[in-house]
């Protein structure tokens, strides 16, 4: 079956049913999470993605985590949760502690694609404006349109004044979305830093995940 980007940000990723061990993740990182099973040969994990819009909303995050939680939980022996933070204000780690189901460390994606501890070190992090593969192939839909930018582009520097640069921390070495992540520091009046950061922490924790279940 071919997964359409449009399809895993609206909709997200049932689970097949096939493992013991369920990842549910936030919609933006379903490509790295199955590109990473297959790499590894993660036979035994599944995956359930919920919608990646949830981000614009990060207040129902956490009750859309729990709701799916609750609706899995008896049919797999391990549920972990591929969001961070993600802007909850603490809330999804409080809601996991209580589901007694474990989390991603980190603040936000961009901070465990680059690795947590990495992250932490850049003394400009406040002034950067970040893009992943994800987001760099959705700017429009996740950034442009929901900023108003396109219809009303007069509110450009009201919303990215305060920015200094675009970092594009790219999973994949792809030179057309390099160029793309170039466009979109243009589009924004922002200087362009690429880094390349795979899949950093999330890899990491999956990993780790994967060999306990």
């Amino acid at each position: 079956m071919t997964l359409k980007d449009d399809t895993l940000t609206e909709e997200g990723l049932r689970p097949s049913g096939a493992g013991r061990l369920l990842i549910i993740a936030c919609g933006a990182l379903a490509r790295e999470i199955l590109a990473l099973k297959r790499l590894n040969g993660w036979d035994h994990m599944d995956l359930a993605c919920l919608p990646a819009k949830l981000h614009l909303y990060p207040e129902r995050i956490t009750e859309e985590v729990e709701r799916a939680v609750l609706k899995h939980r008896a049919a797999y022996d391990d549920i972990f949760i591929a969001y961070a933070d993600c802007g909850t204000g603490g809330l999804l780690e409080a809601k996991c502690a209580e589901l007694g189901v474990e989390m991603i460390a980190g603040p936000h994606c961009y901070s465990f694609f680059e690795g947590n501890a990495a992250f932490a070190e850049h003394a400009d992090e406040i002034t950067a404006f970040y893009l992943t593969d994800f987001l760099v192939k959705q700017f429009d839909a996740f950034v442009w349109k929901p900023m108003g930018l396109d219809k009303h582009p007069e509110l450009l520097p009201m919303i990215f004044g305060h920015y200094t640069k675009l970092v594009y921390q790219a999973q994949t070495r792809d030179a057309a979305l390099e160029e793309k992540a170039r466009d979109c520091a243009r589009r924004l009046g922002l200087a362009y830093e690429y880094r390349f950061t795979g899949y950093g922490d999330l890899a990491t924790a999956l990993a780790a995940r994967a060999q306990t279940a």
